[in-house]
């Protein structure tokens, strides 16, 4: 078995990365999908907070993400906005947090502890640059097999572990804390709803 290799963003990985969307979220609209356009404004804007795995040459995953300030008094916010339409553009260096804005692994890659890896380089970057968190409006990727339920009555049922959602489960495994639903976060099959999540840097507790 080949050992998987994570980096930071370069403009070998665009083409590959655009094509990753679809193989990553299919329950996504399209529209929501960053393309090599996006990835290369991304990189001359912030590569350091962007990671991608490698299998050798193939892009097999990604994480990526921006320096933001964050105002938990007034969280609603959609993923086009808080990202510069996926742009980045709204990367502050000086910024309180990390925001997560995208993770995805190749379904012939998963359960292999690629995204636990991501997550980890993720809290790495915070730590050196003494951030707050991490912070981060995730999707029910699961959702599209259970609604017969309320995407409330969902996430409660997947917090109480009832049912396993592969993003959020995964993320509350990894330490994140759920801390409510974002009303028309990004266009998917939960109603456009996306959940609020956040890590807090315990070098600094």
């Amino acid at each position: 078995m080949s050992q998987i290799e994570i980096v930071n963003l370069h403009p070998d990985h665009f083409d590959a990365l655009a094509q990753l969307q679809y193989d990553c979220f299919p329950t996504v609209d399209e529209s929501e999908y960053f393309r090599q356009e996006h990835f290369e404004t991304q990189y001359h804007i912030f590569p350091e907070g962007i990671f991608v795995g490698l299998d050798g040459d193939r892009v097999i995953g990604f994480a990526s993400g921006i320096f933001i300030d964050f105002d938990f008094d007034h969280p609603q916010h959609t993923s086009k906005d808080i990202t510069g339409d996926g742009s980045y553009s709204t990367h502050d260096s000086n910024g309180d947090y990390y925001y997560a804005a995208d993770i995805g692994v190749h379904p012939d890659y998963r359960s292999r502890g690629i995204g636990s890896r991501f997550y980890d380089a993720r809290k790495g970057l915070v730590r050196h640059y003494d951030k707050k968190g991490i912070v981060s409006g995730g999707i029910l990727s699961s959702y599209v097999e259970h609604q017969h339920l309320s995407v409330h009555d969902y996430v409660n049922q997947v917090l109480a572990g009832e049912i396993y959602d592969l993003t959020l489960s995964f993320q509350l495994k990894n330490g994140f804390q759920y801390l409510g639903l974002i009303e028309n976060y990004v266009e998917n099959e939960a109603d456009n709803y996306g959940t609020l999540i956040y890590w807090p840097n315990p070098d600094l507790g």
